[in-house]
């Protein structure tokens, strides 16, 4: 049984990493999934014929956030997109998932460095979900993709772990706004992950031993450990679980 059929999922930055790991698990729970990318297009044309060749159904959109303004192009598209493809622009699941990091030390941080971070990783969510809640139905989720270094004290770079303690936040709160809708709002905070972004250092002797000597379970972390998760808070499994934040991280540094 497909715990998502007929429902209709956005995915922020879906077309790559965890994002891509995320889209394809809720399109195989039978969700309708909206694929959304912030510049290459043809990964997430990519991502969505992959969905299709497996018997679903995606669509593609584009849209910057790293500005209201791009929040605001992204709903637009998103009403237009939906209205066109299933006759009705409301939909039932929102996983915030975009968002950007950074190598810079605490020390290097400049103000534009802090001011990027927060706009993608912070302000572009809390302005999604306040424009997303009239088309969100209820009884919907939202998942919120926070960080295990709100668990793990990694001061190296310390601004990026500002914004994801700050999407723990937020999901608290927001839990309690939406609750009488029915509505559950919780995080996912995953570890090291092996995604593209993780590659140039990950895949060298040192930095995988490092990676899986961190994790109690002892080996590093793929999207679709993140994706499954994702799907059991998706699900109406999860409709006695909100604000919530779920440690995704294979028990690092326990």
């Amino acid at each position: 049984m497909r715990r998502l059929e007929g429902k209709v999922a956005l995915v922020t930055g879906g077309s790559r990493g965890i994002g891509k790991g995320i889209a394809l698990r809720l399109a195989e729970e039978g969700a309708i999934v909206v694929v959304h990318y912030g510049s290459n297009k043809e990964l997430a044309e990519h991502v969505v014929r992959t969905i299709e060749n497996n018997g679903g159904r995606a669509i593609a959109i584009g849209a910057a956030l790293d500005s209201v303004a791009g929040v605001t192009q992204l709903i637009h598209t998103l009403k237009e997109k939906l209205t066109q493809s299933l006759g009705d622009s409301h939909f039932d699941i929102l996983v915030n998932n975009a968002g950007i990091g950074t190598s810079n030390t605490f020390e290097e941080t400049t103000e534009e460095a802090f001011d990027a971070l927060f706009s993608v990783n912070v302000k572009a969510p809390f302005f999604l979900v306040q424009q997303a809640l009239p088309l969100l139905r209820d009884d919907g989720r939202i998942i919120n993709i926070s960080s295990g270094v709100t668990r793990i004290a990694y001061p190296h770079i310390m601004a990026y772990n500002l914004t994801k303690g700050a999407i723990n936040t937020f999901t608290l709160h927001l839990a309690k706004l939406v609750g009488s809708r029915g509505i559950t709002v919780n995080a996912v905070l995953p570890g090291i992950v092996d995604t593209d972004v993780n590659s140039s250092w990950l895949h060298t002797p040192e930095g995988h031993k490092h990676a899986v000597e961190m994790s109690a379970l002892g080996r590093v972390g793929q999207p679709s450990d993140i994706a499954d998760v994702v799907a059991f808070l998706s699900s109406p499994d999860s409709r006695w679980v909100t604000a919530q934040l779920l440690d995704a991280t294979g028990g690092s540094h326990l």
